[in-house]
């Protein structure tokens, strides 16, 4: 066994700093492992203490009869490291570490937790700053936290990985209160060795695990979490991730428009929405959408049948899944008349969505005849069943009568328990039927089914047949001329234009490009242009000189610099506005496409995609983008529009993301805003554009 096996399903555990007294937090572990049944060995260490009821305690690592596999280290921050060194050379597997005190806590603290790795040497560590592990498949307790003091922990096949150890001792009660079972909980916090993706890939090849789970505060190694993600998709594993901090400004603004658009939330969310990972919105999705993966069922489409014995838990139900863009026809004529042939009189209503069988719910057989009814119906690719008043009182009525009949579709069924009957949904979901205690909790249980349905991770990256040469390009910022010739180097096309000083030399220019024109200072220092006066249109040969004297005169006066240069363009009408720009943070480098020009901060209709590690984005990645945007309509004929040129604007994308991945580290920001996508077959044009260098090798 590995390192990260032995440390979940070890033979034999040290407890360092044990206490004979399972009252005590260094009591508990010892405790926890003896009431839950661990069969290995359990090695106490204190030199103050001969015994800890039945079991001999040790007065160092060193006195040990045996190199035991985990170490669990009870010591403060100032001795851990001490006992850490002993069990490394010992031999053990890997050590847990639950103070605090270490990166967490400043400066300081990062100097002990460097030294708490070097004493480890090759040994691997669990934390510092954690609340241990819990494998529920096999009643093993690493841990002295009494939230997990508990006298039954519900096995299942939902593993956890936390990066806060409080949350797994709430996610672990809250599992246990609703019948919810796990597999393996986790709590990584500091990450000072061990990480959150080593035990992704580990629970990848559990055999215990169908459904990985995760709370994540940051994702420290992008490249490993990218990998580990992609195992547990080839496995056949749905992972679900609950990110905190969406309010986080993330990456500062820098001086393009993707600056302020790019926060750090929306790269996990293309992360994520890459890798195939079911982002949970709110920390109780955490629990529900896992839970309704772990029953195993497939979802198809968003047809969904609603049966109740309380018309009004029926209507609550049915509004929340047609806010969540799911359907609830009526039944087809052939299982109405199924329905209808259940019951006589008038009182149910059979022939409707939500079905509502009202006091008829309460006979077994008419029950379980609706639910094989509506389970059987072509019209409908998904059940809700809902627990009403009744089944407080008999709860295994309805959980036996659903529990009857899954075997006859492997449609997902679902329950929404209506009254507070906590007992209730803790039956259902003993029986493989996922219960919920609001209705907008069976929305997300069903959207993240369809997502799990639905989403793959993403296409191979794209390459380009030859490398681009770069090596003449300077360090800093580049002016608009000099951003667009770069993007003309990997085949993104600029608008015809003119570089000029005097008043003269715009008046030859727009002659010689004819019709209208645009007229904008070239600087490399002053980026937004339009912000200081920089920028005018729908000049002619006639009215640009004396519009060149007087924008010299108004940028001077906001920024103190009279423009030398200036640009002439033509000037494109007709097509629509994009942004495409480049990001750049801690997990790594993005692609951003939106509708662009003045008012791409103020609509912010915006997509992203992360670079993969090696290239560019694909062909079916830049696609995917253009139909992300919530104006894509316009781009496709919306109202008689004519239809743009969206494989020349894929093409864009994709040579954009090229430039981006051949630059590396040495693009600080790049942008083109706006690039003019024109008539089907008519082609891109980049407008303007940002670039901002660093130096070779940065």
């Amino acid at each position: 066994m590995n390192a990260i096996a032995r440390l979940i399903r070890p033979r034999s555990i040290a407890v360092i700093g044990a206490s004979a007294d399972p009252g005590k937090t260094s009591g508990r572990p010892v405790s926890f492992l003896q009431k839950h049944g661990f069969s290995g060995e359990i090695y106490p260490v204190n030199p103050k203490v001969d015994r800890i009821g039945e079991l001999t305690c040790y007065r160092d690592v060193e006195a040990l009869p045996a190199v035991p596999d985990v170490g669990i280290v009870l010591l403060g921050a100032e001795h851990a490291h001490l006992a850490v060194r002993e069990l490394a050379k010992r031999g053990a597997a890997a050590a847990i570490v639950l103070a605090s005190g270490y990166a967490e806590t400043g400066e300081e603290g990062a100097l002990r937790q460097k030294e708490l790795l070097q004493a480890a040497g090759r040994m691997r560590v669990l934390g510092p700053n954690t609340i241990g592990l819990v494998n529920l498949t096999d009643s093993i307790v690493l841990s002295a936290s009494g939230a997990l003091a508990m006298d039954h922990f519900p096995a299942g096949s939902i593993g956890l990985v936390s990066q806060s150890g409080g949350i797994l001792g709430a996610l672990l009660s809250r599992a246990a209160a609703r019948g919810i079972g796990l597999s393996k909980l986790v709590s990584t916090s500091n990450e000072a060795d061990l990480e959150l993706s080593e035990f992704i890939e580990f629970l990848a090849a559990d055999e215990a695990t169908r459904v990985i789970a995760l709370y994540v505060e940051a994702i420290r190694h992008p490249s490993h979490f990218r990998e580990a993600v992609q195992k547990a998709r080839a496995a056949g594993k749905p992972v679900v991730a609950f990110k905190i901090g969406r309010s986080e400004a993330g990456a500062k603004a820098a001086v393009s428009h993707t600056g302020a658009l790019a926060g750090s939330d929306r790269m996990y969310d293309s992360l994520f929405r890459q890798l195939g990972v079911i982002r949970a919105k709110t920390f109780e999705e955490l629990l529900d959408i896992p839970a309704a993966l772990a029953a195993g069922r497939k979802l198809s489409g968003k047809r969904v049948a609603i049966l109740t014995s309380t018309g009004g838990a029926g209507t609550i139900v049915s509004d929340s899944l047609g806010v969540a863009g799911f359907e609830t026809p009526a039944p087809d004529t052939a299982t109405a008349a199924r329905l209808a042939s259940l019951q006589s009189g008038s009182h149910a209503n059979l022939d409707r969505n939500p079905v509502d069988l009202t006091l008829a719910g309460l006979h077994p057989d008419i029950l379980r005849g609706a639910i094989s009814a509506l389970l059987a119906s072509p019209s409908y690719d998904a059940l809700v069943v809902i627990a009403g008043s009744s089944a407080v009182g008999s709860p295994a009525l309805l959980a036996d009568a659903v529990h009857d009949c899954l075997p006859e579709s492997d449609k997902p069924v679902i329950a929404y328990v209506s009254p507070h009957a906590p007992n209730v949904g803790a039956a259902l979901t003993a029986r493989g039927v996922p219960a919920y205690t609001s209705a907008e909790s069976c929305a997300s249980a069903f959207s993240g089914l369809l997502l799990a349905a639905r989403s793959a991770p993403a296409e191979l990256a794209s390459s380009p047949e030859r490398q681009v040469h770069i090596s003449d390009l300077s360090q800093g910022s580049l002016d608009e001329a000099e951003a667009k010739a770069l993007f003309a180097r990997f085949g993104i096309p600029a608008v015809n234009e003119r570089i000029v000083e005097t008043s003269n030399e715009a008046q030859s220019a727009a002659r010689e490009l004819g019709g209208k024109v645009v007229l904008k200072i070239l600087s490399s220092e002053i980026t937004h242009k339009s912000d200081v006066g920089g920028v005018a249109v729908n000049l002619t040969p006639d009215t640009i000189g004396s519009r060149l004297n007087a924008m010299a005169d108004d940028v001077k006066a906001a920024t103190g610099q009279r423009p030398r240069r200036f640009l002439v363009q033509e000037m494109v009408a007709g097509g629509a506005e994009l942004i495409l720009g480049m990001h750049r943070d801690a997990l790594g480098t993005a692609i951003l496409l939106g509708m662009g020009g003045v008012t791409a901060e103020l609509i912010k209709d915006t997509t992203m995609r992360l670079l993969p590690p090696q290239g560019g984005l694909s062909g079916g990645e830049a696609l995917s983008m253009v139909h992300d945007l919530i104006t894509w309509p316009l781009l496709d004929g919306f109202r008689g529009r004519p239809k743009a040129d969206i494989d020349a604007l894929v093409s864009t994308i994709v040579a954009f993301s090229l430039m981006a991945a051949q630059l590396g580290a040495r693009l600080i920001e790049a942008e083109v805003n706006p690039v003019f996508v024109l008539a089907a077959g008519q082609g891109v044009r980049a407008a303007d554009g940002v670039v901002v260098l660093g130096p070779v090798g940065g």
